[in-house]
């Protein structure tokens, strides 16, 4: 008689839902969310509407588990506090949704399917994808998003995504434990520091098709109150991300590009323009040399960052990272702490 072989069982598949000023909408979020899920943490964010209370009061669903913030930390605490309760429980896959209503929590098999298949380590949601969902958005969101994903693409290294605020998120919790969650921005900048994160694992990301809805509800994020703080983070994890790949990981020749590229480029300009004040100053023309001398550098530079910007692009993470964490048994304590106190040792 043959025996029939054992099939592993599904992942587990946990949601998490920061809770703050989402009173009116958050009951509809729990309801939609499909029956293949196992847990959900609503994190009351010290919400001033007693969001918690309220859902401990009203929802039925007995997957529900409501957490509490004592202080606000935001929508990224918010989430790390139910990212950490949720691997604590042992859940493959996590997802995050708001309880904005914003996101339809019917969509949640299209952001799992990617991870349970191998195929990505997280997806996000990406409004853009279709133009009638466009057409919907409005203007200021629109322009906004663009910006931002622009400069998201730069510090993150993810060149093929876009939306990069989009809050509708699944990752898998192998991939989830390498990131340092202490140090993660807790505020409106945490989807776009968990990109950068997740680059610095050579993580895979993948946009999952989605349409927003916008109702009687308002987003907190004020694209031209968070512009220049965006901006300001972005820089920072572009410069992390180029120390980390292209130095301390490793050294080619696109790391001498990052690094040649721009001061011939800013050095050449600044040259020229001594000259040409000089030049204007004495009413003298200035000589062929002196502007090859100032060109040459400025083409090379820009030719030089260009050729870093390329290989940047192509060098995007293609292999999922978790099948090879699932893989990888944790060595057991004993053996951890004999490692440490030998390194002591030594």
């Amino acid at each position: 008689m043959m025996a029939h072989p054992i099939r592993p069982s599904p992942p587990v598949i946990a949601v998490v839902v920061p809770c703050y000023r989402v009173k009116a909408h958050v009951l509809d979020v729990i309801r939609g969310v499909p029956p293949s899920v196992g847990a959900i943490y609503c994190v009351d964010d010290a919400c001033p509407e007693q969001s918690g209370a309220f859902i401990e009061a009203n929802a039925a669903d007995p997957r529900v588990v409501v957490l509490y913030n004592a202080e606000n930390r935001g929508v990224g605490g918010a989430t790390i506090t139910g990212y950490r309760r949720a691997l604590a429980d042992g859940a493959d896959i996590i997802v995050k949704i708001d309880g904005d209503g914003q996101m339809d929590p019917r969509l949640l098999p299209r952001f799992v399917e990617p991870i349970r298949r191998a195929a990505s380590d997280y997806t996000k949601g990406n409004r853009f994808f279709r133009l009638q969902g466009v057409a919907d958005m409005p203007l200021s969101r629109l322009l906004g998003n663009a910006l931002l994903t622009f400069m998201s693409k730069l510090s993150s290294g993810y060149w093929s995504i876009f939306d990069p605020t989009n809050g509708f998120t699944a990752i898998h919790a192998a991939v989830l434990r390498q990131l340092p969650l202490d140090k993660i921005s807790e505020r409106y900048f945490f989807e776009s520091d968990m990109l950068f994160r997740l680059s610095t694992v050579r993580a895979v990301v993948t946009d999952v098709p989605m349409s927003a809805v916008y109702g009687d509800q308002q987003s907190g994020l004020m694209i031209h109150r968070i512009m220049l703080p965006f901006l300001a983070g972005h820089a920072r994890n572009f410069l992390k991300r180029i120390f980390y790949n292209y130095f301390l990981r490793d050294f080619q020749i696109a790391s001498i590009e990052w690094v040649l590229g721009p001061i011939l480029a800013l050095g050449g300009f600044v040259f020229g323009l001594q000259a040409w004040s000089a030049a204007l100053a004495n009413n003298t023309p200035a000589t062929a040399g002196t502007v090859m001398i100032a060109a040459l550098p400025i083409i090379v530079g820009i030719q030089m960052t260009l050729g870093a910007l390329n290989y940047d692009i192509q060098n995007t993470p293609q292999r999922p990272l978790h099948p090879a964490l699932d893989s990888t048994p944790e060595p057991p304590a004993e053996t951890t702490a004999a490692r440490a106190l030998e390194m002591e040792r030594r």
